[in-house]
């Protein structure tokens, strides 16, 4: 009974240090595993890094690095962006836009470039002047009649009457007559019963202020003949006066009453000279130079 006891015990300690053996060899393999686990995430976070998603096939470990990259992947691709902000130098020049050395260079560019065409255009008015020049002028269509009028006024009414005689170009070729003030009357009176002329309507009559003088401008013509003439009569600022034309054309009346309304020219002879668009306290004669208003905000 003695001996079995005994052999009990000896197996029970022999089981029991066999089964002490089999628990140290499992605690030396786990700790084995655990640097080879260690290893296998770190080469498990590259890995993730660079694969935009997680295959089916990932390990645990891959699958849990690869949330991990996300944040890493943001960072890197906001990264190529901090070069550009303000702060950078030249990003920061180009975002404020032009310098004002920029702005000068532009405008004087700008500037020259004005010059250039101005000078363009001076050189081919310059030579198309000298091109005229070089041409010989046309006589005016027009000319024959001027000679003609200015012929006739002198021998019949005074070689003095007529002060200047042209063409006018631009007006048809309208022959232009500027007439002595102190003539004007007798001229009017001539080219209107003249056989050959007969002037008999005025067309037009209209008044100037030059500020050197005052001027009235008549447009007579031959209802007969088709000939129209233009005359000018000039006068001085100070006391304006040209003699009345209204006993030779009916049409003169209201023209003149009004250029004396409007710029105070006095027409001796006129048969009912006054005001005929403002009233008659009316103050100062409102299309001259030197007028000014009472009231301004009339």
């Amino acid at each position: 009974m003695s001996e079995e006891n005994e052999n009990g015990r000896k197996e029970e300690s022999a089981t029991n240090s066999t089964s002490g053996q089999s628990e140290t060899i499992k605690a030396d393999e786990a700790q084995e595993r655990k640097p080879a686990a260690a290893a296998a995430g770190e080469s498990a976070a590259p890995a993730a890094e660079t694969t935009p998603e997680t295959s089916p096939s990932a390990t645990a470990p891959e699958a849990a690095a690869a949330p991990e990259a996300k944040p890493s992947k943001a960072a890197a691709a906001a990264s190529p962006s901090a070069g550009s902000e303000p702060s950078d130098p030249p990003a920061a020049e180009a975002a404020a836009g032009p310098t004002d050395a920029e702005k000068e260079a532009k405008a004087k560019a700008a500037a020259e470039a004005r010059a250039a065409r101005a000078a363009a255009r001076a050189q081919k008015t310059a030579e198309g002047d000298a091109g005229a020049e070089a041409a010989p002028k046309e006589p005016s269509p027009n000319q024959p009649r001027l000679d003609r009028i200015v012929q006739l006024i002198k021998e019949n009414v005074s070689e003095d009457a007529v002060i200047e005689a042209v063409i006018n170009e631009r007006d048809r070729h309208l022959p232009m007559l500027t007439i002595q003030a102190e003539r004007w009357f007798d001229v009017a009176s001539f080219v209107r019963s003249n056989e050959e002329l007969r002037l008999n309507y005025l067309r037009n009559l209209s008044g100037v202020d030059y500020e050197s003088h005052l001027e009235t401008v008549y447009y007579v013509l031959s209802l007969d003949t088709k000939h129209e003439y233009g005359f000018k009569v000039k006068t001085n600022r100070d006391e304006p006066s040209i003699p009345s034309v209204t006993p030779v054309w009916a049409t003169a009346n209201w023209n003149e009453r009004e250029v004396y309304d409007l710029l105070g020219i006095d027409f001796p002879g006129h048969p009912d000279l006054r005001r005929i668009m403002l009233p008659d306290d009316w103050v100062g004669h409102p299309l001259r130079k030197d007028y000014e208003p009472i009231d301004p905000e009339v």
